[in-house]
């Protein structure tokens, strides 16, 4: 079918990011059918690389037995690959119901440069929350999600440990919680100057103040929560929000734990927390995260920008280390620069 055929179709062209086998990745051009009732046709501005999950795809590394729990909700393909993965999207709506049509949005949606998805799937940014920063609103939903799960109440002591894209995130929202002391911890002394950005005091783990109520573990490590097991009070909770993919870990649960009847808790993300999971929605969850982004303070988990056309290099140099980051951003041409 020519250009002229699939427009006359209703069709109109896309490029999209796959990984196409282990530490490989392209852009490959498909067709999308004009937007259906209920469906908007988006153009992206922005999309975010959410690193920790998006290398462990990559890289081949999602397990067999938990590959279904980590589709993304528009992914298409299946894990190892070919898969087209990614959930951090911000665009404008070009097609769809009136009420839709030029919003700024986020969607949960794979590194694309138009899609077409049910109105549903789409979160409204706010006028006062610039389109870059709004790639972060699948970040802070997973904070949200994990404070939800957390319960933190006045006057506690609460330790986050790992100062990653996810770490920090929890740190910045925690920083506005009436609590008595609050420790963002790394191994890395470079972070300090991150938590100072954040307001937040910064540690290394073997100085940590010791008998937190909660302990957030965001490192992704072994080291890590064994060390959250070892600074959280008797009767403590740990709250575990790393991924380790298919890493095996290890945990010395035959010393105090059990005496000291400790708890580790898992968070994810895919579903509301239990403690408002009968209260809220994942859309409720959404809106709350973007609208917390009028705040510039955000900014800082921005540390880096390309172009579409280079975001299959991005990715590899992010996963091979050359390409530090937190949440690195992929700018999207311009309609005009499209055309």
């Amino acid at each position: 079918m020519s250009s002229t055929d699939k427009q006359a179709a209703g069709q109109t062209a896309a490029t999209a990011y796959w990984t196409v086998g282990p530490g490989k990745g392209g852009l490959r051009r498909e067709d999308l059918p004009a937007p259906g009732a209920g469906e908007a046709l988006v153009r992206t501005l922005f999309s975010g690389i959410s690193k920790g999950t998006e290398l462990v795809v990559h890289n081949a590394r999602v397990p067999e037995c938990v590959a279904a729990e980590m589709a993304a909700p528009h992914q298409e393909g299946t894990f190892p690959s070919p898969v087209k993965f990614g959930y951090l999207s911000v665009g404008v709506v070009e097609q769809g119901p009136a009420e839709w049509q030029g919003r700024t949005v986020f969607c949960l949606h794979p590194h694309q440069d138009r899609y077409v998805v049910p109105v549903e799937s789409l979160t409204v940014v706010p006028d006062d929350v610039p389109a870059r920063r709004a790639v972060l609103t699948g970040t802070v939903e997973t904070a949200v999600n994990g404070l939800w799960e957390a319960g933190p109440r006045l006057g506690d002591r609460v330790a986050v440990i790992g100062a990653g894209l996810v770490g920090g995130m929890v740190a910045k929202l925690l920083g506005a919680f009436p609590l008595g002391r609050l420790q963002l911890i790394d191994v890395d002394p470079a972070k300090r100057a991150f938590a100072g950005t954040l307001g937040v005091d910064f540690s290394h783990p073997d100085d940590a103040l010791p008998d937190c109520d909660i302990v957030i573990h965001c490192s992704a490590s072994q080291e890590g929560l064994e060390r959250s097991l070892q600074l959280v009070g008797d009767e403590g909770d740990v709250i575990e929000m790393s991924w380790y993919a298919d890493r095996k870990v290890t945990l010395p649960l035959g010393e105090d734990f059990h005496a000291r009847r400790l708890s580790i808790r898992a968070s994810q993300v895919g579903v509301v927390a239990r403690a408002r999971r009968h209260r809220r929605t994942n859309a409720d969850r959404l809106k709350l995260a973007v609208s917390l982004l009028n705040d510039p303070g955000f900014d800082v988990f921005l540390t880096g920008q390309s172009p579409f056309e280079e975001l299959p290099e991005v990715v590899q140099r992010l996963s091979d280390g050359t390409l530090d980051a937190l949440c690195h951003v992929i700018e999207y041409p311009s309609t005009e620069a499209t055309r």
